[in-house]
């Protein structure tokens, strides 16, 4: 298999384009973030993307970054539940997030962001995908395969939600915090 690099002039335009924007934060969030002096290094926070293919494969690589960028910002106590809610809206943004172009169809083709974005002791995952459907808490019947997802989201979550974007899609998120 013959290895492919691109530069950034040679990705689809949605590959390029920067999100989220810097300051980012979920609307309906706002309240749990803690008022810091100016100056303090803490209030400006950090956030790390991460853009996944179309392939099932890409949840497992989407967990490694959730951990990996955990680890580098020292909040390991975030692992584990943070890797759940990373599979489940990453697994959500795949099924339910992407529309299949039909044939002849020669659209480039939109991508699925996972950011994550530090404010203190709370970290919010954000994914991003083309859709347009709202994401539903379903209640499965008992031996149904699936559909507690965004059950699991909630119970690991101080909140969660989605918004639309400007552009196409949506965002779901859900805040995490370490105390």
């Amino acid at each position: 298999m013959q290895s492919t690099n691109l530069t950034r002039g040679q990705l689809p335009r949605a590959a390029r384009d920067w999100w989220p924007p810097l300051g980012w934060w979920p609307d309906n969030a706002r309240d749990l973030l803690e008022r810091r002096p100016a100056g303090n290094s803490a209030s400006t926070g950090s956030s790390a993307t991460f853009v996944l293919p179309p392939l099932a494969e890409s949840v497992y690589s989407a967990r490694s970054f959730a951990a990996g960028t955990l680890s580098g910002w020292q909040m390991t106590t975030l692992l584990d539940s943070m890797e759940l809610v990373v599979s489940e809206l990453a697994t959500n943004a795949l099924r339910h997030g992407l529309v299949l172009a039909g044939p002849g169809d020669h659209r480039e083709r939109a991508v699925i962001r996972l950011s994550l974005i530090r404010r203190g002791p709370l970290v919010t995952c954000a994914i991003t995908d083309p859709g347009s459907a709202v994401p539903v808490m379903r209640d499965p019947a008992p031996f149904e395969p699936g559909g507690l997802g965004l059950h699991i989201v909630e119970s690991l979550s101080l909140r969660w939600g989605w918004c639309t974007l400007t552009s196409q899609g949506k965002v779901v998120w859900a805040v995490l915090t370490t105390g």
